[in-house]
């Protein structure tokens, strides 16, 4: 079964706005394991605009299930971070600094010999290592190369055309999967999926390990509860 990671990136966004600790960053990634959920993302960004530091170690202690840290390599202060906190997994994610969301993955060409030198310092650590791509199949493919252990495929366009013509949303989706499949590399999913387009998704995607969700399953809980969005999401991926 694919599992569920809860991004609670919004949740510290939320408390940020008023200051003080409402609602509780480490209360809700508590609550959601306990509503189901089979792991837990952050992405901390180097202006903490949500996520910060402080809270990525108050975090990593109570994580019973996983612990996936999603971040860009280049920037020292994210390296340390993982490398003191050693979750279960690191995502590394091309942001730009200041960027308001993540909207494109590693050339996985041009970039290789500094993927496979960065990806090596996370490995060394034990940690697993995903790396976000876009749906190509060149890149997933050039991807084993990196040493990577897994992609992460960034569903934007998935999730945008959807509703328009499906078939055609999920058809670089596929050959992107099959191209994971081919070369052995485990695959994860994330942006922009929700209660609407994630079962389809999970349907066509041959060995999809995990999805990362955050905005739409927060979303969804200011009307549904917290409890009941993550037992709504986990339905769509059976």
């Amino acid at each position: 079964m694919t599992k569920l990671s809860v991004n609670i990136n919004k949740i510290a966004t939320l408390r940020n706005s008023r200051g003080g600790d409402n609602p509780n960053v480490l209360k809700a990634a508590i609550d959601c394991q306990r509503f189901g959920a089979d792991g837990i993302t952050v992405h901390p960004r180097p202006d903490e605009r949500h996520i910060t530091y402080a809270d990525v170690r108050d975090i990593k202690p109570i994580i019973t299930t996983e612990f996936n840290i999603e971040g860009n390599p280049k920037e020292d202060k994210f390296v340390a971070l993982v490398l003191e906190t050693l979750p279960h997994q690191v995502t590394l994610v091309p942001d730009a600094p200041g960027q308001l969301t993540s909207n494109h993955g590693w050339n996985t060409i041009t970039e290789a010999e500094y993927l496979r030198d960065i990806i090596s310092v996370f490995k060394k650590a034990g940690i697993r290592v995903s790396i976000f791509v876009d749906p190509v199949e060149e890149m997933v493919l050039r991807a084993a190369e990196t040493g990577t252990d897994r992609v992460e495929l960034y569903t934007e366009a998935y999730a945008k055309n959807y509703h328009s013509n499906k078939e055609a949303a999920i058809a670089d989706y596929v050959k992107a999967a099959q191209a994971a499949e081919k070369v052995k590399l485990g695959l994860n999913a994330g942006h922009d999926l929700d209660r609407d387009n994630l079962k389809y998704f999970k349907q066509n995607i041959p060995g999809l390990l995990e999805v990362s969700i955050g905005h739409a399953l927060i979303a969804d809980a200011l009307y549904y509860g917290l409890e009941n969005t993550i037992q709504l999401f986990k339905r769509q991926l059976q």
